[in-house]
């Protein structure tokens, strides 16, 4: 029997061992690595090349969806699984967009966990039955809407703009912005200025209300 590889990439370590003893009774399941933050998931999967990686959306450094978007963007065929507590319609559109496979609910059962796993490595997409209507509403009030999703102006971001408005919207200047990820303050000055016009906001008090109404940081 040929075992499917599964990451783990949660921040809290009791969850992932709760998920590891959970799989790990599954006789066609491999866990074979376990991440504590998104940039950590992004390095394990191109080293340890999983099947399938189950991520949780928030975590330090890079958050579950920037992750999502650099793993399919190195390597397509892996199976992304975000498994959360996030029920908004914003955070399942994102992480859909961003190239993922299935939404699972923390509060789901092991049988729903199992059933995503099984979706996903048939090349299907499978939602939580707990977001499913919300989903669904969600896209038919946008088909009969004018108006241009909340997620476009983020969306013209770049990562590393991503990065700064997050920064940004945790409370550092911009020369802290530069000490912590290793740029020049003209640089980290220039991404505020480019992310600011991109978004309409015009101070740090307005990029951090942004990030907290579009659930980027944690209050």
């Amino acid at each position: 029997m040929i075992k499917q590889k599964i990451l783990i990439a949660e921040d809290h370590a009791i969850l992932r061992e709760g998920l590891r003893a959970l799989l790990s009774g599954s006789p066609d399941i491999e866990i074979i690595g376990e991440a504590e933050d998104g940039q950590e998931a992004v390095t394990m999967a191109r080293q340890l090349q999983p099947h399938l990686v189950l991520m949780d959306l928030t975590m330090p450094n890079i958050n579950g969806t920037e992750a999502i978007r650099a793993i399919k963007r190195y390597n397509p065929a892996i199976c992304i699984i975000v498994l959360t507590v996030h029920k908004s319609e914003e955070y399942v559109r994102a992480t859909l967009d961003a190239g993922a496979n299935g939404y699972v609910l923390k509060d789901d059962t092991h049988n729903d966990l199992l059933n995503a796993i099984t979706s996903a490595l048939k090349g299907n997409v499978y939602l939580s039955p707990g977001i499913c209507n919300k989903v669904i509403n969600g896209y038919l009030d946008t088909s009969s809407s004018t108006s241009a999703p909340s997620a476009s102006s983020w969306s013209q971001l770049t990562v590393r703009e991503r990065e700064v408005t997050k920064l940004i919207a945790e409370g550092k200047k911009s020369r802290e912005v530069a000490d912590y990820l290793s740029l020049s303050l003209k640089t980290v000055e220039k991404h505020r200025t480019n992310l600011m016009r991109k978004l309409d906001l015009h101070n740090a008090s307005a990029i951090t209300k942004y990030a907290i109404e579009n659930h980027l940081v944690d209050l």
